[in-house]
């Protein structure tokens, strides 16, 4: 296997100049164009397709929108059976009727689904029914023997409730440095916790909501959680997910552990030590009854292929997820549809500019795969399902390059790179970007795990070399003061709620410039002999290496 070479690192500088312009000074066959860019936002965004939920109509519109566009930008279908999708078999959860409460001392306090608590189920089930079921305060909820951590002890959690807290035991205090510091490592997730849970044989997890640590609102919370929720379909569902699966507001747990006898904020200084074991919140119990209307449904990932000139079978990789949260609970406003302009329309439409840079120049030596992922909202399934079941092999996948929420506030001085320093992709992304006069962001918010909440995580745990990168930094053109409160404004009232839709004072000039940097080292790698690869100390170089023989 060749890793990156200095060569290819310049490569990647020349492969952008040459996608601006061609020799004697004359234009390219094609350039990405901010206005094309800001129009795909717009439609896909728009109240027609409502929200772009999963297995509804406006999947069959996303589908035939995305490939007509591939089609027409010269490429062929990528998927199963000569045709643009791949099947993606997931069980869809609807709870209904939520009744909780909890009983202090007998004394029953009740939790309003979406405004204390949100209740929710991935596993099977007409009916989820906990009586009276005690509570286990677990710290983190993290085992991790590497780190020689165990947040369980010897303390047997089987048929009962653990309340956790969201993020690493570094978080509040990150000069321990036990969990990487501030940067969350996978055992802050909801998903690490949840899963460590079902393994721990746990009825049921409540997450203690804070929005710093979690880096979201409750907002965010009831709009994700409060709707149906999604699953791949397991064989042995029963050991790998809790029958409840929640959340609790953090002035609830305050005072539910003022109820047992315990200062909530003394607890959490106590979780950060190894030497923290859990505790029963005597006297605290909880009760709770839903039903479960539990079916499969059938979505899919669409995907489009440029088959390479003389390497066909090894494969640049694009990725984005087109799906959103669909229709939900009006806000304010009585606004049901939660558009998904930013989240995710911006990066779709980023694919398909891709797409026609690619279709416009010489065919490239490897392959170019495109796919847009279903189901991102739900848990990275799509992309999850595409890594355990990929159509072309993930041994001889060179790299990829995801797309997610890009900037659409106007031009940056950064390129942020989430993962930084993790693989040889970095150099080449710096490399490119400095033709920009832009320099390298490492990591802009990797205390809310960013690395892991985006669909190149399921790719890059199996191995695959995948850059997430986005613009970062400080705006480069007037009016800084509007540009950074929009920007802001996003994050505050805009992400995962029916506000995310497509403005006119959106700029696409710095998505330009970010699409022109994942085009120009897709592009060198495409024409050259060079297989990046995961540096030193990345956890996933190991399960890279075992493939070595199949890259040559």
């Amino acid at each position: 296997m060749r890793l990156l070479s200095r060569l290819s690192v310049l490569a990647a500088g020349a492969a952008l100049a040459a996608c601006m312009t061609l020799p004697g000074g004359a234009e390219p066959a094609r350039q990405i164009d901010p206005d094309r860019l800001s129009a795909h936002v717009r439609l896909l965004s728009d109240d027609s397709f409502e929200g772009r939920g999963i297995a509804t109509p406006a999947e069959d519109m996303v589908i035939a929108y995305l490939s007509r566009a591939f089609a027409e930008a010269g490429f062929e279908p990528g998927g199963e059976n000569g045709g643009w999708t791949q099947a993606v078999t997931l069980n869809r959860f609807a709870v209904s009727n939520v009744n909780a409460a909890f009983r202090d001392r007998g004394q029953s306090r009740a939790l309003t689904q979406g405004e204390q608590i949100v209740i929710s189920t991935r596993r099977p089930a007409d009916q989820v029914r906990l009586d009276d079921l005690p509570l286990v305060f677990v710290g983190y909820g993290t085992t991790a023997p590497e780190r020689n951590w165990d947040d369980f002890k010897d303390v047997d959690v089987r048929g009962k409730v653990i309340v956790v807290l969201v993020n690493d035991a570094d978080y509040e205090q990150p000069e321990l440095n036990t969990f990487n510091g501030r940067a969350m490592t996978y055992y802050g997730r909801w998903t690490y916790k949840y899963e460590e849970a079902a393994r721990r044989g746990a009825a049921g997890v409540l997450v203690v909501h804070e929005t710093a640590p979690a880096s979201y609102g409750w907002t965010t919370v009831k709009n994700s959680w409060t709707g149906p929720q999604f699953d791949i379909v397991r064989a042995n569902p029963d050991g790998e997910r809790v029958p409840l699966e929640g959340w609790i507001q953090r002035d609830v747990a305050v005072d539910l552990f003022q109820r047992a006898g315990l200062d909530f904020e003394a607890q959490k200084v106590a979780a950060r030590s190894r030497d923290f074991r859990p505790v029963t919140l005597e006297g605290q119990t909880l009760n709770a009854e839903f039903q479960v209307a539990t079916e499969t449904i059938t979505t899919r990932n669409i995907i489009a292929r440029l088959p390479g000139s003389t390497h066909p079978d090894e494969t640049i990789l694009y990725t984005g997820h087109w799906d959103h949260i669909g229709v939900g609970d009006p806000d304010a406003d009585g606004d049901r549809i939660f558009n998904g302009a930013v989240d995710n329309a911006s990066g779709i439409a980023g694919l398909i500019e891709i797409a026609g840079l690619y279709g416009a120049g010489p065919r490239p030596q490897r392959s170019i795969v495109i796919i847009a992922f279903t189901a991102e909202e739900s848990g990275l399934l799509g992309s999850e399902f595409y890594a355990a079941n990929p159509l072309y092999p993930l041994e001889t996948t060179v790299a990829g390059f995801n797309l997610d929420a890009m900037n659409v506030y106007g031009r940056l001085s950064g390129l942020g790179i989430t993962g930084y320093g993790h693989s040889t992709l970095d150099e080449q992304l710096e490399a490119v970007a400095a033709t920009q006069g832009r320099v390298i962001v490492p990591d802009t918010n990797n205390a809310a795990g960013t690395y892991f909440r985006s669909d190149h995580f399921p790719l890059a745990k199996r191995g695959v070399p995948m850059a997430y990168p986005k613009g970062a930094g400080d705006f480069r053109d007037e009016p800084v003061a509007q540009r950074e409160a929009l920007r802001a404004e996003y994050g505050a009232r805009r992400y995962h709620q029916a506000a995310d839709e497509w403005l006119p004072e959106m700029d696409f000039r710095g998505a330009v410039e970010d699409l022109e940097v994942v085009y120009a080292v897709g592009l060198a790698l495409a024409n050259s002999r060079d297989w990046p690869g995961w540096k030193e100390g990345s956890e996933f170089g190991p399960v890279r290496q075992e493939s070595a023989a199949a890259r040559r």
